[in-house]
């Protein structure tokens, strides 16, 4: 079985779907998989004898594409089937898709995509490759394969851009990824999320997690769940708003700082927040008035929670200030003259 899938819209449209840097179309390809039920998503880096990178693969262990609804599924946009569902098909988890895009940012890593996928339809498993080229926007092939031994789907690119070459820094990445599913994770304890064999997860890339309760418009209560991280990195200093199954709706730069030069996401959870979202309220940020109270209150609790970390010394400082104290004076003179000269060499 062989056919061609063309995408009602317009190919400049398409085409600025594509843009996007490579660790979003990385998070987008993740939830993809997520919304197909996947218990274990990994993504790999291929690289040539040069170290860069030369192809891109994002499998799952999902329920795979519905091929039989293809025409569908890749031949609108904006139309996603998850507009009408309320969670994953199978397990009921919180779907993150809605607008039929995310197939689209693959593209901003390489010039041709194709998605392997098996489903299985009745008693049986049946295969399948679709796949698009950059230079043909809006144009997928399918084709049927022999089938495969249990159901996914495995996104495998190529003609990758130099651009995604930032992503082999893999703490970095890792800890980009930890930072945007890390809500989601802990609602879904038994899914698993692998970068080049390493596990995403909050608990190996966070410092420290303090837990605050807030109080919202109407006394509806909400909790502050900040995430102070190990390393820093190019996603930190945000606030996120997210529902009480984990979900990130929204997320903005908060705007506070830490003083301790500490890298941190905040994560703000409430049950008022998806109907926040649903209005459109959310990304209208301080422009709506309950969402600035909201962000006032975080920005409030950020700032006192810092200055009190600010104010706590740490071991090292401890240790070292009990030993100076026990040092004669003379001891301690001498203890300076070479941190002087110490630092004239420097």
């Amino acid at each position: 079985m062989s056919k061609q899938i063309l995408v009602q819209a317009q190919a400049d449209h398409i085409e600025s779907l594509f843009g996007g840097t490579p660790i979003s179309a990385i998070e987008e390809l993740v939830w993809n998989a997520l919304d197909a039920d996947a218990t274990e998503v990994k993504v790999d880096l291929l690289t040539n004898q040069l170290g860069a990178v030369d192809a891109i693969r994002i499998s799952d262990d999902g329920t795979g594409i519905d091929v039989l609804r293809a025409d569908y599924t890749f031949g609108n946009l904006g139309g996603s089937w998850k507009r009408e569902g309320k969670g994953t098909q199978v397990s009921g988890r919180r779907l993150h898709g809605r607008h039929g895009r995310g197939r689209f940012r693959a593209f901003a890593l390489g010039t041709h995509v194709e998605w392997r996928t098996t489903m299985r339809i009745g008693g049986d498993l049946m295969s399948y490759t679709i796949s698009g080229d950059a230079d043909k926007p809006g144009m997928f092939e399918l084709e049927s394969l022999d089938s495969g031994p249990a159901s996914g789907t495995e996104v495998f690119i190529t003609g990758v851009r130099a651009v995604a070459d930032s992503l082999l820094d893999a703490a970095e990445t890792v800890q980009n990824l930890a930072a945007k599913f890390a809500l989601y994770l802990k609602s879904y304890p038994h899914v698993r999320i692998y970068f080049n064999g390493l596990p995403v997860t909050p608990v190996i890339v966070q410092k420290q997690v303090t837990d605050y309760k807030l109080t919202l418009d109407g006394g509806q209560e909400a909790k502050l769940e900040v995430i102070e991280w190990k390393r820093k990195f190019v996603g930190a200093g945000r606030l996120v708003f997210a529902g009480p199954d984990g979900f990130q709706l929204h997320d903005m730069p908060v705007g506070v700082r830490s003083g301790t030069g500490a890298s941190f996401t905040a994560y703000v959870v409430a049950s008022r927040f998806p109907a926040l979202h649903a209005e459109n309220a959310l990304v209208m940020d301080e422009l709506n008035p309950e969402v600035r109270r909201c962000i006032d209150e975080v920005k409030k609790v950020l700032k006192a929670h810092f200055l009190a970390m600010s104010s706590e010394k740490t071991a090292f400082e401890v240790e070292w200030e009990g030993k100076i104290a026990s040092l004669t004076k003379p001891e301690r003179k001498a203890l300076i003259e070479i941190l002087k000269r110490s630092l004239k060499a420097k």
